[in-house]
C-alpha cells in the first residue's frame, strides 16, 4: 500500500482557528561536511497547490526542479542561508534555526502560523508555530519548502564544485562520502568547509583521519 501523500489537513486547522496566512518551513543541509544550510517558508495557496508535492529526499532532481518551478510560480517563497562561518560558530542546530528564521523574514507576507519541520522550534519567531515531525511527508506547505530549500542548496552547491574541484560536489552535495572525504585527504579543506565537523577538524588537525572507514 502506498505511503500517505502530504496534504493540506495541517493548514487547514489553522486556518479553522483564524489564521489567514500559514507558511511551511523546512532545510536541507544539516549534515553535509561543506556548504551552507539553506532554509524556505513557502505559503500555498490551496487553489494552486502542484500536484505531486511531497519529501524533497523521495524525488529524483528534475521532479524537484520541475515542482520549484510550479510553487515559485504559485506561492509566497522566503529563502534564509547560514553560512559556514555561522554553523562553525554557533552550532548546526542554531544555524538552522537562524537560517529559518532569514526565510520567515524574507516573505513577502507576513505569516499568521508557521508549521515547521522537527521536533523543535526556533526562538524570536514572528508568530505562532508548530513543530511537525516528518512534517515534509505530512503537509504540502512543508514539503514545497523542503524542495525550494534542497532546489536551491544543490543549485549553490554545483557552482561551487566548480570552484574547488575534486570533491564531488556535484554529486554528493558536500555530504561525507568516500569521495569528499578522499578530496579532502588529498586537496586539504577549501573555504566552505564546516571545520567544526569531525572528519574535516581530524584531517586539518590531526591529518589521521580513516578514510577507510567510510563505505
Amino acid at each position: 500500500m502506498p505511503a500517505p501523500m502530504p496534504d493540506l489537513s495541517l493548514e487547514s486547522r489553522l486556518h479553522a482557528q483564524g489564521a489567514r496566512v500559514v507558511a511551511g518551513v523546512d532545510e536541507v543541509g544539516r549534515g553535509p561536511l561543506a556548504g551552507p544550510v539553506v532554509a524556505a517558508a513557502v505559503v500555498l495557496f490551496p487553489c494552486t497547490v502542484p500536484v505531486g508535492l511531497d519529501d524533497s529526499k523521495k524525488l529524483d532532481a528534475p521532479t524537484r526542479q520541475r515542482l520549484a518551478d510550479e510553487v515559485q510560480l504559485c506561492a509566497h517563497i522566503g529563502i534564509g542561508e547560514a553560512s559556514v562561518e555561522e554553523i562553525d560558530a554557533i552550532n548546526i542546530l542554531q544555524a538552522t534555526f537562524l537560517a529559518m528564521c532569514r526565510a520567515v523574514d524574507a516573505l513577502s507576507v507576513r505569516p499568521d502560523a508557521l508549521l515547521i519541520d522537527g521536533n523543535r522550534l526556533p526562538a524570536n519567531l514572528p508568530c505562532r508555530a508548530e513543530a511537525v515531525v516528518k512534517g515534509d511527508a505530512r503537509s504540502v506547505s512543508i514539503s514545497a519548502a523542503s524542495i525550494v530549500a534542497k532546489n536551491r542548496r544543490d543549485l549553490g552547491m554545483l557552482t561551487l564544485a566548480q570552484q574547488y574541484p575534486g570533491y564531488g560536489w556535484e554529486t554528493n552535495m558536500g555530504y561525507g562520502t568516500r569521495e569528499h572525504l578522499l578530496g579532502l585527504k588529498r586537496h586539504g579543506a577549501t573555504p566552505i568547509h564546516r571545520r567544526s565537523f569531525r572528519p574535516v577538524h581530524d584531517i586539518l588537525f590531526q591529518g589521521n583521519f580513516d578514510v577507510g572507514q567510510v563505505k
